[in-house]
């Protein structure tokens, strides 16, 4: 394995490289892959209160650190700080969740026998990789770590290669949090080795958040080596807007849900999808509203958006709207750079977007807003479903009972209504994709289980 700088912290907004990381050695990480087993097997015989008491600390300490966390973030991926912040708290919260109800989610389960009795044991199973982008640099991680090592499996993180800082500093917590070492370990390895762990016999398990491609490598190589994975892929989340009660309330959520992050949220309602009767007036207000968005640098306290992650990231946007509206799609507002200095561009408006468009069919990783206008309820569950994606999608209606019945027929793997999923997602929830979005749960009850021995126990009488 060549050791070389392949993780720096490039700010967006500046171009300038802030800190370079290099590679992990193969001894190194043979050294690592020891201590996480060894680790694991005293971890596992700790009692929830002495797991619970840990990641409590670390929650505390994510709230103590949460203002130079949000800078991390601001400096290596672009998110304005009062975002930042938020993110921080909510990493905090999950914490805290699965501290305080990992020992009920995980108690044995009783089953109904005809004879004797039976019941479920949740067992942890070992070391797990975890592989996760830089959208969220705090929320992916301890999305997928708090619940596992409070279940008694060790953590592996390879993160994004340009949010090495906030990779390092969520380490640092774990570390003073006074969580063993090896029961949580950061690397920095390049995205073509990583079939180097997944092959590894020590790795037990993996997950991984990303695109379409990497998830489809990742599986592949875990299914080979007969290890489970879950997969959270691309989203073009559609939201539905079924009457116009409310209407200057939802608007102002759409525009909340699309532009928050930079737009670079695989759950956020990328699709809009408004009846006929009061598209026009949904437009209107979207134009308007769009104009209050303040883009700049993440670190100014009334910066509202800041940059995409890159120059490149923002790059591919702008040839996905050049390409949209060369195929007949209707550029309303945007669709521009802003400046010379930093990956900055303009929110983004696009209608008379046809089935045939490429942009239909694509996820759109940047603030780009696109509005469909449906003739009726049915063809808006068309519009909805007319993608390889299925990871989230919002309906508003002030009918509940008729809010369910679309919701039910839209196929993504969860559901929001009367309220924009970037805005609702919840620990309390599950979450997660199907179609080309992925497979597998976080969150809830159904996150901590994922990586664990079910084991079926049965007694019968002699």
């Amino acid at each position: 394995m060549e050791q070389k700088a392949v993780y720096k912290s490039l700010n967006p907004a500046t171009g300038k490289i802030e800190k370079t990381f290099d590679e992990i050695s193969k001894q190194d990480l043979d050294k690592a892959l020891d201590k996480a087993v060894e680790a694991y097997k005293s971890w596992k015989k700790t009692s929830f209160a002495e797991r619970a008491k840990v990641i409590k600390k670390a929650a505390e300490l994510f709230r103590e650190r949460k203002n130079e966390l949000a800078k991390y973030a601001a400096i290596e991926m672009g998110k304005p700080l009062k975002e930042g912040i938020g993110e921080v708290m909510f990493s905090a919260h999950i914490l805290d969740y699965y501290a305080e109800n990992a020992e009920e989610f995980l108690k044995d389960s009783p089953i109904q026998s005809l004879s004797g009795k039976a019941f479920i044991s949740y067992e942890p199973i070992g070391l797990l990789l975890s592989v996760q982008p830089w959208n969220f640099p705090y929320y992916q991680i301890i999305r997928t770590a708090a619940g596992n090592i409070m279940a008694g499996n060790t953590y592996m993180l390879k993160h994004a290669s340009n949010v090495p800082q906030c990779a390092l500093a969520v380490e640092q917590i774990f570390k003073d949090s006074g969580l063993p070492e090896g029961v949580y370990k950061n690397i920095f390895l390049s995205s073509k080795n990583i079939d180097t762990l997944v092959d590894d016999p020590r790795v037990k398990a993996a997950t991984l958040t990303g695109s379409e491609r990497a998830g489809s490598a990742f599986a592949s190589a875990a299914a080979k080596n007969l290890k489970k994975t879950t997969l959270e892929l691309g989203g073009s989340d559609p939201l539905i807007v079924l009457d116009d009660k409310n209407l200057d309330k939802i608007i102002k959520l759409i525009i909340m849900a699309r532009f928050g992050n930079c737009g670079q949220i695989c759950v956020s309602s990328k699709r809009i999808i408004v009846l006929k009767d009061f598209a026009d007036q949904v437009l209107e207000g979207i134009k308007e509203g769009i104009k209050t968005i303040k883009v700049g640098d993440p670190l100014k306290e009334d910066t509202t958006m800041g940059p995409l992650s890159s120059e490149h990231a923002m790059e591919d946007v702008l040839k996905q709207i050049q390409t949209a509206v060369d195929h007949g799609a209707k550029l309303i507002a945007g669709g521009k750079r802003i400046g010379t200095v930093g990956a900055f561009m303009e929110p983004t408006i696009l209608t008379d977007i046809d089935e045939n468009n490429p942009i239909a069919k694509e996820e759109v990783f940047g603030p780009v807003l696109m509005l469909y206008v449906a003739q009726n309820e049915e063809e808006a569950i068309k519009l909805a479903n007319n993608t390889d994606f299925g990871l989230g999608g919002t309906v508003f209606c002030s009918d509940e009972e008729r809010a369910v019945k679309v919701a039910k027929q839209i196929e993504t793997g969860s559901v929001a209504i009367n309220r924009p999923f970037p805005l609702s997602m919840e620990i309390e929830i599950p979450f997660g994709g199907t179609k080309r979005s992925g497979y597998g749960r976080d969150h809830y009850l159904s996150g901590i289980r994922e990586f664990l021995n079910e084991k079926t126990i049965k007694i019968e009488q002699l």
